[in-house]
């Protein structure tokens, strides 16, 4: 070997190498510590008939000469393709956290920096690759992969990933992969509706140990898991080139996404506190208890005028809630979906007394106020399409697409990227605003520009958010697009919350939080209490359901509550003070899924950093007849991490961790008791 270096995690280690022949880096072992420390699981060295060497090693960044048949993740173009004659690297000797290692082209002069890093403190390996031109000739760039992750799978692959459309989004599910590949991605220009730009893979003989990826890219996307005859799954992230290929000029440089790798050796539940882990550490400084909202959309939609959010506001306030959204419909034109969109003045006939006497109203009750906006998107009905009808995606000569009645303006434009942070940022210094719901309601259909179109959309979208952020780092920002297609680790470093769904029914709405949790922290999970009954599953579940399934994240209220009688608004208040409680152990504690939306049991374990509370949320998931009429035991929730010989008190009740682990904590669900909220505390 040339080289060869152990990156250390929390719980893992991640150890590459650089074969004698100098041309690639390969894996050598990723898992728990001292994983390493023997002949590799993924080697291979032995006769490959019609292929090549590279083409059954775990290379891991893969050129298309490095690895002709298997599939590559760099692929230039065929009279350039580049051949690595060797390498040199820069590790972080002292912490193993960090290391980059060049490989050159001395014919097309391309020069490859693989970068690696593991935040101290997680399991998670990012990668990136750097790539510079320092040939004559420019470079076609027709795949630009970030990352090659190799998994021994001896025994077959159980590929999970999780596929939806609006309003069922993070639907959890699993595929058995003997042999092939099996791909998931997006070509939307957002990681959009039908799959999350995670995957997870786990060796049929040996489901505890799990291994996650994910991209770090608000753009178009794949990742695709496939396995070869020798029981290797190879698993490749990164952008897809909807725009064709990408040209590097001489003497240019592009930086791929960042692509993320996860372990765990406590399956699927253990890897997604991985992720929650990570996230944490991306969130940094802003992470901490997020308020309780109200949004008004479902209760005004686009009927918004200052007297009738005003009565949403002091109810709001009456029931606890500590910052109140005013949806879309606040801007002029805005009456429906049809107009309005682009031009972001606060509609006079719906605020005769201005915007700013109405926030002094809303913060008058206690409440910290937040908007709606929709700034990368215009109405064809608007002044700003009007005055600049060349700012939208548009192919010349051709008729422009409308979704949801609306263009998407070309933010790779400096003009418009500018016009958009502008236009926010006067937003959030003119009026006092504490929270935005930034929406995205629709996919890029044009091409737009001869250009790397997507990826200038999404550069310029990093730089506006980050520079909002900074500016006016009070304002928390909510991720949205048309529900959960915005949801990926490039928006988890630059949004507090996403907003999963628009879909609120409750039972439909567990199904898509138990997938979320399992790729997203709590702390971004953006949650209501509605009337909306499911689109999926329209069974009906009690008030206390769906406070307890908004409790599982960052708790809001979007119901009409105008009509909700004086018992209900009594009831939301006690969950309100219930959930503040216990929040600070949602956003920071480690969360186990306890079964799913499809089982008997369905629940979500919190345990506090110093171990000493657990919060546990259960829902009934079946049917609701029958139950108390006939014998029955109570529903058992196994809870994992106590200490067996601990004691634990829920109220009356007390219990040992031997027995809440093995037996586990009983739940007992009636036809008016459908949802709970258990807190225990270790005495002993």
């Amino acid at each position: 070997m040339i080289g060869r270096w152990t990156l250390r995690g929390a719980a893992s280690e991640y150890t590459v190498a650089v074969p004698d022949h100098g041309r690639w880096l390969e894996l050598v072992a990723w898992g728990p510590p001292g994983v390493s420390d023997g002949p590799s699981p993924v080697a291979y060295d032995g006769p490959v008939p019609f292929l090549t060497g590279g083409d059954a090693a775990p290379v891991e960044h893969a050129t298309e000469t490095g690895r002709p048949f298997a599939g590559a993740d760099l692929v230039v173009g065929s009279r350039a393709a580049p051949r690595f004659t060797g390498a040199d690297a820069d590790a972080d000797g002292e912490g193993g956290h960090a290391l980059a290692v060049r490989f050159a082209d001395d014919v097309n002069g391309l020069r490859v920096t693989l970068h690696y890093r593991i935040p101290p403190g997680t399991d998670v390996v990012e990668r990136w690759v750097e790539l510079a031109n320092d040939g004559p000739e420019p470079l076609r760039l027709e795949r630009a992969g970030s990352a090659g992750f190799s998994v021994p799978t001896p025994h077959g692959a159980r590929v999970s990933y999780q596929w939806g459309q609006w309003a069922q989004e993070f639907q959890l599910d699993h595929v058995d992969l003997g042999h092939g590949a099996f791909l998931v991605g997006s070509a939307q220009g957002v990681p959009g509706h039908r799959y999350a730009p995670w995957l997870a893979v786990r060796d049929r003989g040996d489901e505890a140990q799990a291994w996650g990826f994910a991209l770090a890219w608000t753009g178009s996307w794949e990742i695709e898991a496939e396995r070869d005859t020798g029981g290797l799954t190879r698993v490749r992230v990164g952008r897809r080139l909807v725009d064709g290929p990408l040209e590097l000029a001489p003497g240019e440089r592009l930086t791929l996404p960042t692509a993320a790798g996860a372990f765990s050796a406590e399956g699927l539940a253990g890897l997604a506190r991985a992720w929650h882990g990570y996230q944490r550490r991306l969130a940094g400084e802003r992470l901490g208890a997020r308020p309780v909202l109200y949004n008004s959309w479902e209760a005004t939609y686009f009927a918004v005028d200052a007297g009738g959010q005003l009565e949403l506001a002091r109810i709001a306030a009456e029931i606890g809630v500590e910052t109140f959204v005013v949806d879309d419909g606040w801007f002029t034109g805005r009456d429906d979906d049809t107009a309005g969109l682009g031009d972001w003045t606060p509609d006079p006939a719906k605020f005769p007394g201005g915007l700013d006497a109405f926030v002094a109203d809303v913060r008058g009750l206690g409440l910290r106020f937040g908007l709606w906006i929709e700034p990368e998107c215009v109405n064809p009905r608007s002044r700003l399409y009007a005055e600049h009808p060349g700012w939208v995606y548009s192919v010349d000569g051709r008729p422009l697409t409308e979704i949801r009645n609306q263009y998407l303006l070309d933010l790779g434009r400096p003009e418009v990227a500018e016009w958009v942070h502008g236009t926010v940022d006067g937003l959030l210094r003119k009026h006092a605003i504490d929270y935005l719901k930034w929406d995205f309601n629709r996919p890029r259909t044009e091409a737009g520009r001869a250009a790397d179109i997507d990826g200038g959309h999404v550069t310029n979208l990093y730089r506006v958010l980050d520079e909002l952020r900074r500016d006016h780092p009070h304002v928390l920002v909510e991720a949205c697009a048309g529900g959960g297609a915005r949801t990926d680790l490039g928006m988890a470093a630059r949004a507090d919350v996403f907003w999963p769904s628009d879909n609120t029914g409750p039972l439909d709405r567990l199904a898509i939080q138990h997938g979320f949790l399992h790729a997203n922290a709590p702390h971004l999970l953006s949650s209501w209490v509605t009337d909306a009954p499911g689109l999926f599953d329209p069974r009906p579940r009690s008030l206390a359901f769906r406070f307890v399934l908004a409790m599982a994240g960052v708790l809001g209220v979007g119901a009409d509550i105008r009509h909700w009688s004086a018992g209900q608004r009594a009831e939301a208040a006690g969950w309100i003070r219930r959930y503040k409680e216990i929040r600070d152990i949602v956003v920071h504690g480690s969360v186990h899924l306890i079964g799913g939306p499809g089982q008997d049991r369905c629940a979500v374990q919190y345990t506090a950093p110093d171990e000493r509370t657990v919060v546990v949320l259960a829902w009934h998931t079946g049917r609701l007849d029958g139950a108390g009429l006939l014998p029955a035991r109570p529903v058992r929730l196994p809870l994992r991490g106590l200490a067996p010989a601990a004691r634990y008190r829920a109220g009356e009740r007390q219990f040992s961790g031997s027995h809440l682990g093995s037996v586990g904590l009983p739940v007992q669900w009636t036809a008016t008791h459908d949802a709970d909220a258990v807190v225990l505390h270790r005495i002993a």
